[in-house]
């Protein structure tokens, strides 16, 4: 008996022997590969870093979603599962992103593949979220640029039933209420003029070619903005992301002082308390946390690695995060307080008006901006700010991409591109090819349905893999707290800490579930279901990014000599400290 146990003792000594020569040969290579490659660029200042996640974390969701998803969840009581969420997920997890991307100095498919080997396939699975939801986003800006270039229009267009694409009898030139046969002008303007909507995905019709032109123009605008890498990127946010600040602040000022207002803000605020105990509410306020800043998009692992070593991302993390959620309830007041001078126009009840999704832009303001005094310099502001919100959006999402190329194969594709400017034109034509279906006459269902595949069902499932990657696997040996010692002198306090080991993974998995068990199948509109076949094609959609987590985990198992503990154990040098 004791001989057997002898043998067990010394097999497990020999097997710890292989994994701790395992690591350290790996880290000996890690570190040889950050000694010999080239240097890496950074920010040209600090304050470009923190306006371009600014830019990014602040983008159309701020503007259409936060608002309707805040008066329909409880009005000011929604306020309270927003923070908590923001203070024990939004933070901490934006802090770790910021964390691994500025220490590895790598994307997110290479730094996270470091931390754990296992699970490599959730930094691919980020990259791929990321860039399909890049390839439709920039469809939004197509139809900004459309209603921009039509508000400089001796009148506007989305005024008045007397135009060539009205359907005269069903047309209202102000909001039908519950009059169903009826639509207002600009909800028609939208359907038939911009989109030539069809009556479903089954019917694809032919391509907008007004629209394929502006979105070649929208492409070449985010190429033109980012093919010199950070540094490029660095100099626009400088308008990109403080101008939307001017405008929903004129917006706001001149928005107050219109009738009906005040019935809009207070209904936007107005509390409802018993909403606090449905858990739907709680999924929501997380949901709405983690897209709007970003977390486990990739973007912001990306934009970190580029910043210089002991660049303060604590400071970063704060500001980022809280930015993005006042500039949410600033929008609150901004919209509603427009529904509610709409509602008091038309005599209508605020909850007949309030929508969210691309009807608010689109369709509610300006039907708003129509009625508006000086109606032709409000509407091109509004569009240029929401230009501005998508491409700093758009910036990150397509730096993702850039990033993993370069990093995994920057010397194979070189060797065939030549220059990365290159690079970045390849990865925005493949974009721009694939955003062609939602141009079609029968976009807008391809749009939506891709919409709700990729940021709403695949999101939570990556968000909970990285977070048990980083956070319960990476974390439990404490590296995290090595590697911010080595950036910002100081290890991280109790609160993250104990949001990083047990609050934050806890959440997530519960909302993870939660979503699962509370799952809806897609729709446009309030009566618009998509058939099977659409429905299937969506899992598939959500499958392309979620796919690459257990592919790589088998990857790793199958290629990896060793036991498990090997294949889980981090590379990431600790002892690394740059020049």
């Amino acid at each position: 008996m004791r001989s057997r146990h002898f043998k067990l003792t010394l097999q497990q000594l020999e097997e710890k022997e292989e994994v701790e020569l395992g690591n350290a040969e790996a880290m000996r290579l890690a570190k040889d590969d950050q000694q010999s490659a080239e240097p890496r660029e950074t920010w040209g200042r600090r304050l470009e870093f923190v306006l371009a996640s600014i830019g990014y974390a602040v983008g159309l969701g701020n503007v259409w979603r936060f608002p309707y998803l805040c008066y329909r969840s409880g009005g000011g009581a929604f306020l309270i599962p927003y923070l908590i969420m923001l203070f024990l997920c939004g933070i901490p997890l934006l802090f770790m992103e910021f964390t691994v991307g500025q220490y590895t100095r790598l994307g997110p498919v290479h730094s996270l593949a470091k931390i754990c080997p296992l699970f490599k396939g959730v930094g691919l699975a980020t990259v791929v979220i990321s860039y399909v939801l890049c390839t439709y986003y920039n469809v939004l800006m197509t139809w900004a640029l459309y209603y921009l270039l039509h508000s400089f229009s001796p009148s506007l267009p989305w005024q008045s039933c007397n135009n060539t694409w009205n359907a005269v009898g069903n047309c209202s030139t102000g909001f039908p209420g519950n009059a169903t046969h009826l639509k207002s002008a600009s909800q028609q303007f939208f359907d038939h003029k911009v989109l030539e909507m069809t009556t479903g995905i089954e019917h694809a019709g032919g391509i907008r070619w007004e629209l394929f032109g502006l979105l070649v123009l929208a492409w070449a605008i985010v190429y033109f903005c980012i093919f010199k890498g950070v540094k490029s990127t660095g100099k626009v946010v400088y308008f990109t992301a403080t101008f939307p600040y001017f405008i929903l602040f004129a917006l706001l000022i001149n928005n107050v002082q219109l009738p009906g207002a005040k019935d809009g803000i207070l209904f936007f605020l107005m509390p409802n308390w018993s909403k606090l105990l449905e858990v739907q509410v709680w999924v929501n306020a997380a949901a709405q946390i983690f897209n709007s800043i970003g977390i486990s998009f990739g973007s912001m692992i990306s934009m970190a690695s580029y910043n210089k070593f002991n660049n303060n991302i604590l400071r970063d993390t704060y500001i980022v995060s809280l930015a993005n959620s006042a500039t949410s309830i600033v929008a609150g007041f901004v919209i509603f307080s427009a529904i509610g001078y709409m509602a008091h126009i038309h005599n209508l009840p605020v909850d007949d008006i309030a929508t969210d999704g691309p009807g608010l832009v689109f369709v509610v303001y300006p039907e708003v901006f129509s009625t508006m005094p000086v109606s032709q310099l409000w509407a091109p502001l509004f569009f240029i700010m929401l230009l501005c919100l998508g491409l700093d959006s758009q910036f990150a999402m397509v730096e993702v991409a850039v990033t993993f190329i370069v990093d995994g194969f920057g010397k194979k594709v070189l060797g065939v591109f030549k220059r990365k400017e290159l690079i970045v034109l390849a990865v925005c034509s493949v974009g721009f090819l694939l955003g062609i279906p939602h141009i079609t006459s029968g976009g807008i269902y391809v749009f939506q349905l891709m919409d709700h595949y990729t940021a709403v069902v695949s999101l939570m499932f990556l968000a909970f893999f990285e977070v048990l990657a980083v956070t319960l696997i990476f974390g439990e040996f404490h590296f995290l707290h090595v590697m911010l010692e080595k950036m910002l002198g100081k290890k991280p306090n109790l609160f993250f800490r104990v949001c990083w080991q047990f609050l934050s993974p806890m959440l997530v998995l519960v909302i993870l579930i939660s979503s699962i068990v509370q799952y809806t199948p897609a729709r446009y509109g309030k009566f618009y279901t998509y058939p099977l076949w659409a429905e299937v094609v969506g899992w598939f959609i959500s499958l392309v990014s979620i796919i690459w987590i257990p592919l790589g985990a088998l990857h790793e198992l199958w290629t990896t000599e060793g036991s498990l503990l090997q294949s889980i154990t981090p590379t990431v040098d600790l002892e690394f400290t740059p020049a």
